[in-house]
């Protein structure tokens, strides 16, 4: 099964169309009234909790060599996007608190619903 988790941090006082942002940012753009990400930080962040999990050099993309599960990340300098293949959701909650810590909620696409820091849906 396929599960994406999308991230993104809006600039004080703003708030946008979520189904809107989230569409744009999949397509590369960058959209006005979204904060700049700290996206090496991120992926370092991602490597060290994933260290068991076996990394492409050439692509973002993580397989889990004890387990079950892949994702690949996709990101703008204003957007995070985890594609998540196979995945049990203790491991999709591992990258959704390594977001927190970047004041990035989760947006859901499947649902579609934005989420607010403090809940974590998959479980």
């Amino acid at each position: 099964m396929s599960y994406d988790l999308d991230f993104w941090r809006y600039k004080k006082d703003i708030y946008l169309d979520n189904q809107t942002v989230y569409k744009l940012c999949s397509q590369g753009k960058q959209v006005e009234g979204l904060e700049q990400l700290p996206i090496r930080s991120i992926i370092k962040d991602v490597r060290m909790e994933f260290d068991n999990w076996r990394m492409e050099e050439t692509v973002m993309n993580f397989k889990n060599l004890n387990g079950k599960g892949t994702f690949e990340i996709f990101t703008t300098t204003q957007f995070v996007r985890f594609d998540c293949r196979g995945m049990d959701g203790l491991d999709m909650n591992r990258i959704i608190e390594i977001m927190v810590k970047y004041n990035c909620p989760l947006y859901d696409p499947q649902v579609p619903k934005r989420y607010d820091l403090r809940q974590i849906p998959i479980g």
